[in-house]
């Protein structure tokens, strides 16, 4: 959800503090922030079987054996360039082993070779678009965007002028191939599709 400057407990939202606030949040409710369009985005945690196709995806890239001097990463952030507030925290991020002896909590998103989001049970699909929207304008060279609610995948390539300029779908059951240089085909058989939460623990999250 997005988080409107009404009156709460942290500072005044402005440009250029809005991740000194998301970090507050994060340390004082444990929900996940990133900071889209100039927007504080926050989501629960992750069900269960988002959850499983996150580690059902990574299972594979690092089966799969990624490019030299590659590697798979969760819960790591990169930041729009040249932007004071703007960062996503993918669900999968393929960087370079340098990463692990950075003591930033933002990767440089030049170096983002692949990035992953598992779509959660609430999401809408402006919300979609948007972050799709976000990586292009951030030249993130492949996208690829899962979707459990409907048992789909979108695989987005060409980032050009704000803008993906290859969307290839499928289903899940459906393998995809991602492009050079990772050359790695991708099963999506295993992916489970989400079900009816009840009612008493019906939340966004993911």
């Amino acid at each position: 959800m997005s988080v409107s400057p009404g009156a709460w407990m942290y500072p005044r939202p402005r440009p250029g503090n809005l991740r000194e606030i998301a970090e507050k949040i994060e340390d004082a409710t444990g929900l996940r922030v990133q900071i889209l369009g100039g927007k504080l985005v926050m989501s629960l945690t992750p069900r269960g079987k988002h959850a499983g196709v996150v580690k059902q995806l990574r299972r594979q890239l690092e089966a799969a054996a990624l490019p030299d001097g590659l590697d798979v990463y969760e819960v790591s952030s990169i930041a729009m360039p040249e932007d004071p507030d703007d960062y996503a925290t993918p669900d999968l991020i393929v960087l370079p082993l340098e990463w692990e002896e950075d003591d930033d909590w933002l990767a440089d998103v030049a170096d983002a070779a692949l990035v992953v989001e598992v779509i959660s049970q609430s999401e809408k699909s402006r919300d979609i678009r948007d972050k799709a929207d976000w990586y292009a304008v951030a030249r993130v060279p492949v996208l690829f965007v899962i979707d459990p609610r409907k048992g789909t995948w979108a695989l987005h390539t060409r980032p050009d002028n704000g803008a993906y300029r290859d969307v290839l779908p499928g289903k899940f059951g459906e393998s995809v191939l991602l492009p050079e240089p990772f050359g790695i085909e991708i099963v999506t058989d295993g992916f489970p599709v989400y079900g009816a939460a009840p009612r008493s623990t019906r939340r966004s999250g993911g």
